[in-house]
């Protein structure tokens, strides 16, 4: 069994942000030389989350307003009353969608449907460079 690692850097993404990383994901599969296995993506940070979805620009715009139907903005949190910092949707938000997401490999690629596509979604109130640590797993 092979492990390799490897990380995603993002510049600079923006609340309610969803970037497209399955290109990204494919590319360090073949550069594993892994063909059979698993690959896990994870972000580090309690604002961020990693989903799939048909990347397109309804659900773009479906996503983040579904987000703020169930915990929006304007809610007062706790963790308000600890930091101050205006983001206590953010982290309720990520800890609903998850930080990490583990997809099979097989014959050298991800396994996905034809329209799902693998992407970290930014849920904080600030901009922010992120880092995704990327681990496949296979032979």
């Amino acid at each position: 069994m092979t492990v390799y690692q490897s990380e995603i850097l993002l510049k600079e993404t923006h609340e309610t942000e969803i970037v497209d990383i399955t290109s990204e994901l494919e590319r360090l599969v073949r550069q594993s030389k892994i063909t059979k296995g698993i690959v896990t993506v994870f972000v580090g940070g309690s604002t961020g989350a990693i989903i799939t979805l048909e990347f397109e620009p309804g659900l773009i715009r479906d996503i983040p307003d579904f987000l703020e139907r169930i915990a929006p903005k304007s809610l007062a949190y706790f963790h308000e009353q600890t930091w101050h910092d205006g983001n206590g949707h953010s982290h309720v938000r990520a800890s609903l969608l998850g930080p990490s997401l583990t997809i099979p490999i097989n014959q050298g690629r991800l396994i996905h449907g034809t329209w799902q596509q693998i992407a970290f979604m930014e849920l904080d109130v600030k901009s922010r460079k992120r880092q995704l640590y990327v681990t496949i797993i296979g032979e």
